[in-house]
């Protein structure tokens, strides 16, 4: 609308303006339109996507996010469901592509209620009372809570994760690493972790329990070349890092004795020969002197080095460089020198080791020391070759918890997707250790919110009824997707799998033992689900459905979009 408007109010927009059912429309339409990218990508038999950028770049991957992250999204609607998907990555590390699915379907659902006439107002306030009424269903009749869990489950969870990605055919293989790690990195939770991650009620029944929590980042993942997926291994309580000694000069190996450990020492700074700072002009009157500042300038580095060596490092890290006549002075000290280290792996390797990372020797007085505190300490050190280079392994580290996964794989498209597979099953058995509950998956959960939401909807009196009908039809997206994308009948599947689950909440004559059902997309029938190793952390599915809601409900709530122009030059 860029000129005034007829009725004389002389309001004036530069730009366009779309109101009503047309915006609803649109935005719904490029919702739904983002949600069948990814649909036929979820689930254990989904398919791959390949995505190739500008400048020809290829990324293979059927993880929900990092599709939706590599869309160049223009519409703004459907870039909710972008963030949603970021959101889902970020908070619980799996179900970004279902959380997606559901949402798109709630808006679909949602627009063809406003169609009909009812208000958006009552859809919004329907869509509400049955996320309150799932959830609490949830966790009153679907939660498995586990006291102690131990590592059957939490491989199965592993397993029910990966089983869409790269790695699923050698689940067995990467659902152990997977579970060894996190555990590996296990420390004691501060109160300020306890108050994040409880209600206050939930606070007062844990004081006396010790709670842990599980750093993701302490886990190092390196991708080597070569060999098959089934070849890789981690290394418990050690930690690889892809750099390889300054000099042939350095020994391969350095190994503690019954005396003494293994020290390193980790530096963010340069040691090349001194040098006086940009600006810095110095006048000399006898040419002599030129010949003493050149030797102050390497003694000033070969000091640094002397402090390092005798505070005990016999390894020694850094970001930046080293140049030959540093290199001198570790070679004749028997010392692995390491350059061009990644700042974020010298920051894991110091947790690990218990040691810090330096960025300057200056102390208060203005003097250069080196802290002996600052020393990691493990119980070996050595290069070793892998594929195609060498890399620094760490052995013993004596801090707070670390290891390294080392992928194998034919090629980078390969294990990048292995990398973000393992991402996601990390993330899956965390938030398991964390909150110590389950569910069943493969579409169980779906299918008995939607007969219990059914049931929900008849005792109530008001316009939200029909609305929570429509939020349990919704929700069945899930199992039908499941069974497209297994080239299943999904009509007959979800219909079994809605008779199972109204059969185990029927009053006093239910069949509980059916509560558990799900689908088994291998065979196309429905089996328990809780037997056959399927399932997932309870908040992965009620963060999923909150985030899907509250997507749903913010994009329904627009009516009215106006775009304004660009200025326009003088």
């Amino acid at each position: 609308m860029s000129a005034p408007r007829p009725d004389g109010t002389g309001l004036f927009i530069a730009g366009q303006r779309e109101t009503g059912q047309d915006v609803r429309i649109g935005n719904v339409t490029a919702a739904v339109a983002v949600a069948n990218i990814v649909k036929s990508s979820l689930g254990p038999v989904g398919l791959d996507k390949m995505l190739v950028d500008d400048i020809g770049d290829v990324l293979i991957t059927n993880d929900g996010a990092t599709i939706l992250g590599q869309l160049e999204v223009e519409h703004p609607a459907a870039r909710v469901l972008v963030d949603l998907a970021q959101l889902q990555d970020s908070e619980v590390g799996d179900g970004t592509t279902s959380v997606v699915i559901i949402a798109a379907e709630l808006l679909r659902r949602g627009n063809e209620l406003v169609k009909i006439g009812i208000h958006p107002t009552t859809v919004i306030s329907g869509f509400r009372a049955a996320l309150k009424a799932a959830v609490s269903f949830i966790k009153k009749e679907m939660v498995i809570k586990v006291a102690e869990l131990d590592d059957f489950h939490l491989i199965n969870a592993a397993k029910t994760s990966m089983s869409s990605k790269i790695i699923g055919t050698e689940a067995d293989l990467f659902s152990k690493l997977v579970v060894k790690a996190v555990k590996s990195v296990r420390m004691k939770a501060t109160a300020a972790d306890i108050a994040g991650a409880s209600t206050a009620k939930e606070e007062e029944s844990k004081k006396d329990k010790i709670r842990y929590k599980y750093p993701l980042s302490a886990i190092h993942i390196l991708k080597a070349h070569g060999r098959s997926a089934a070849e890789s291994y981690l290394i418990d309580g050690g930690f690889a890092i892809n750099a390889m000694k300054a000099s042939q000069g350095m020994p391969s190996a350095v190994e503690s004795t019954p005396e003494s450990s293994v020290k390193i020492a980790m530096l963010d700074m340069n040691l090349q020969r001194h040098r006086m700072a940009m600006g810095v002009q110095v006048t000399l009157k006898d040419p002599a002197e030129i010949e003493n500042i050149k030797k102050r300038e390497m003694d000033i580095t070969k000091e640094r080095i002397r402090k390092i060596i005798d505070a005990g490092a016999r390894v020694v890290l850094t970001t930046k460089g080293v140049d030959d006549l540093c290199m001198k002075y570790f070679v004749e000290a028997g010392i692995i020198c390491a350059r061009r280290c990644d700042k974020d792996d010298l920051k894991r390797l110091a947790k690990a080791t218990g040691g810090k990372v330096v960025v300057t020797m200056a102390d208060m007085e203005g003097n250069e020391t080196f802290d002996v505190d600052c020393l990691g300490t493990c119980k070996a050190v050595r290069e070793e070759r892998i594929g195609d280079g060498e890399m620094l392994y760490v052995y013993g580290c004596e801090g707070s918890g670390a290891s390294t996964i080392i992928l194998r794989g034919a090629n980078e498209y390969m294990l990048d997707e292995m990398d973000r597979a393992l991402h996601d099953s990390l993330s899956v058995v965390k938030r398991m250790l964390e909150s110590n509950s389950l569910v069943v998956g493969g579409g169980a959960v779906e299918a008995a919110l939607s007969v219990h939401l059914e049931d929900y909807a008849t005792t109530l009196d008001s316009r939200e009824q029909i609305v929570i009908q429509e939020f349990a039809d919704a929700l069945l997206v899930i199992p039908k997707t499941l069974a497209v994308n297994a080239a299943k009948d999904s009509s007959e599947l979800v219909a079994k799998l809605r008779a199972a689950h109204a059969k185990s909440q029927k009053g006093g004559d239910g069949d509980s033992s059916l509560q558990n059902t799900g689908l088994d997309l291998v065979n196309g029938v429905t089996r328990d689900n809780l037997a056959a190793g399927v399932v997932e952390p309870a908040i992965s599915k009620i963060k999923s459905l909150r985030f899907a809601t509250e997507a749903a409900v913010t994009i329904l709530r627009i009516d009215d979009r106006i775009t304004l122009a660009p200025d326009q030059q003088q």
